[in-house]
C-alpha cells in the first residue's frame, strides 16, 4: 500500500500521516508539501502508482482562480496508473464538496477528520 499526503500544512500533513500509519500500519507513505511538489511525486512513482492520494485544496495560488488542489488532482488524473486510486480532498474550503464532486473524487471536511478517524474508515471502506 501506498499512500500520497499532500498539504501545505504541516501539522496537517503529521495528523493524516498518523491516521493512515494507524489504519495501515506497513504502509510507504509520503507527503509533499506544495501541489508542485505531489505533482511530481506523482509523475515519478507511476511504475509503482499510489493507491491513496489525500490533498488539500488550499495551498499555492500559482493555480488562481483554481485553488492548488484542484490543480494537482486535475494533473494525477491524467495519468492512467492512477486510474484506481482513491483521491480524497480534505479541506476546510467552503466549497469543498461541489469542487470533489467536479473532479469526482471523495471528500472530507477538515473539521469532521480531526472529530474521528471513523471517517477515514468510511470513505476508504474499511
Amino acid at each position: 500500500m501506498k499512500i500520497l499526503i499532500v498539504d501545505d500544512s504541516l501539522g496537517w500533513r503529521n495528523f493524516h500521516k498518523q491516521t493512515m500509519s494507524e489504519l495501515f500500519p506497513d504502509a510507504e507513505i509520503d507527503t509533499a508539501d506544495w501541489a508542485r511538489d505531489g505533482y511530481d511525486l506523482a509523475y515519478n512513482n507511476m511504475n509503482t502508482p499510489y493507491d491513496i492520494i489525500i490533498s488539500d485544496l488550499q495551498m499555492e495560488e500559482d493555480f488562481a482562480p483554481k485553488y492548488a488542489g484542484e490543480w494537482f488532482i486535475e494533473q494525477v488524473k491524467l495519468l492512467s496508473a492512477y486510474n484506481n486510486a482513491k483521491i480524497i480532498i480534505i479541506s476546510a474550503t467552503y466549497n469543498i464538496k461541489s469542487i470533489a464532486e467536479n473532479l469526482k473524487v471523495d471528500y472530507i471536511p477538515k473539521r469532521i477528520a480531526a472529530q474521528t478517524i471513523d471517517v477515514y474508515k468510511d470513505i476508504l471502506n474499511i
